[in-house]
């Protein structure tokens, strides 16, 4: 069998800030068509908002050596980011808030979910990234709190589900949870 060739670290970079150019000089292209043809309808920011989420999601993976966990929080974040902004750019309707960031809380906690099931032997790995989850599932409730969210329905569901996610991680791994703890604190 043969196998590629593997790229030295040299290469890597190069390809690396070529592709960052390359993708810059699209984004000004980009804008510039924009601006020329239609200045009312802003979907060259919305084009260059995914271009950022993409470059942010690959300087990641590439400088981190992480686990699926900690790339399921940043996906989270990034993801909700870019809905947000996308929403500001078409004028600001609120779906982003009510819809798309408790749908993205929903499956983040339904991934973590599965890695916990999945390898429940390394459950305290993720129990970090699975915790800040759980607090950035926080924020469709203080959006409720605050009258921002005006169709709070499916950031009810996205909250009940991380309490349900917390609760049910915590019954799967309990054993390894304790002795964690003892370990920890010498108890």
């Amino acid at each position: 069998m043969i196998y590629p060739k593997k790229i030295n670290a040299n290469n890597s970079e190069k390809i690396t800030k070529i592709m960052l150019i390359i993708s810059i000089a699209i984004a000004i292209i980009l804008t510039i068509i924009n601006k020329l043809t239609t200045p009312n309808v802003p979907w060259a920011a919305l084009a260059n908002g995914g271009i950022v989420y993409i470059w942010v999601i690959v300087i990641y993976s590439i400088h981190k050596n992480v686990n699926i966990a900690g790339h399921v929080l940043v996906q989270t974040i990034a993801v909700s980011i870019l809905t947000v902004f996308i929403d500001y750019r078409l004028g600001f309707k609120g779906w982003s808030l009510s819809l798309a960031i408790p749908i993205i809380l929903i499956v983040a906690n339904t991934a973590m979910l599965i890695l916990t099931i999945v390898s429940y032997k390394k459950y305290l790995r993720y129990a970090i990234y699975q915790f800040f989850i759980l607090i950035f599932s926080i924020l469709p409730a203080i959006l409720i709190g605050e009258r921002i969210v005006t169709k709070p329905v499916m950031s009810f569901i996205a909250i009940g589900i991380s309490l349900l996610n917390l609760v049910i991680t915590v019954i799967l791994s309990a054993k390894d949870l304790k002795e964690a703890v003892k370990r920890k604190f010498h108890m």
